[in-house]
Formats: structure tokens, sequence, C-alpha cells
């Protein structure tokens, strides 16, 4: 599988952004896709998840009511929804497809297939 993410830019703080992870090859049915995002000179974090089987979702604590994961199985792709955006939200923001469990969801090692990133980058 390989992964594409698209959307990133510059966008003032209360602003929103619409991130996109186009697959190619297998495509995405099979898999659970997960955004992680690394801000500058920080470690990988977790931001959203949304599972193969049953779509359930989850998401990191600081974007929880903010942010929204959803995905479109028929165009093979997954999506960030991003709203009410923050100086803090500025990352580098990754799309990965793997079979992580309830447990390792948060762990960008359960992720077997990454895209490049795209840059958000909040400021006024």
């Amino acid at each position: 599988v390989q992964l594409q993410a698209s959307g990133g830019g510059l966008v003032q703080p209360g602003g929103s952004l619409r991130l996109s992870c186009a697959a190619s090859g297998r495509g995405l049915r099979s898999y659970s896709v997960g955004w992680f995002r690394q801000p500058p000179g920080k470690e990988r974090e977790f931001v959203a998840v949304i599972f193969r089987n049953n779509n359930n979702l989850y998401y990191g604590d600081s974007v929880k009511g903010r942010f929204t994961i959803f995905r479109d199985n028929v165009k093979s792709s997954a999506y960030l929804e991003m709203n009410s955006l923050k100086p803090e939200d500025t990352a580098v923001y990754y799309c990965a497809a793997g079979t992580p469990i309830l447990t390792s969801m948060r762990d960008y090692r359960a992720y077997n297939y990454w895209g490049l990133g795209t840059q958000v980058t909040v400021s006024s």
C-alpha cells in the first residue's frame, strides 16, 4: 500500500483544514488508518485512528472535539477534518495504515505503511 497525504498549508488560529490520505496498491479496506503528527523538535504523536472492521474512532486528547477522522473505502481514501486550529497544532501530519489493536493504536510502530507528511502551520 502506498499512501499520500495532502491538504496541509498555512491557516490562521481558529481556522480549518481538511487533510486527505490517498492509497494506491491494495487500497485501504483491509487496514485501520491513523493520523500522526510531529511538531518541530518533538516526537511523533498520535492524532486519530479509524478502525477497519467497525469504523470505531479514537482521538488524541489534544484534538478531541476539534478533529474528525473519516474514510471512504470506495475511493481508498481517509481524511482528517481539523477545526478550531491552534498554533500548537503546527506540525507535519502523517497518515498511516496497519492493523493496530486498542492497546497499540497510539503507537506509531503498530502501523506498517506511511505516507510522506504534509505540513500544517497555524499562525496569524
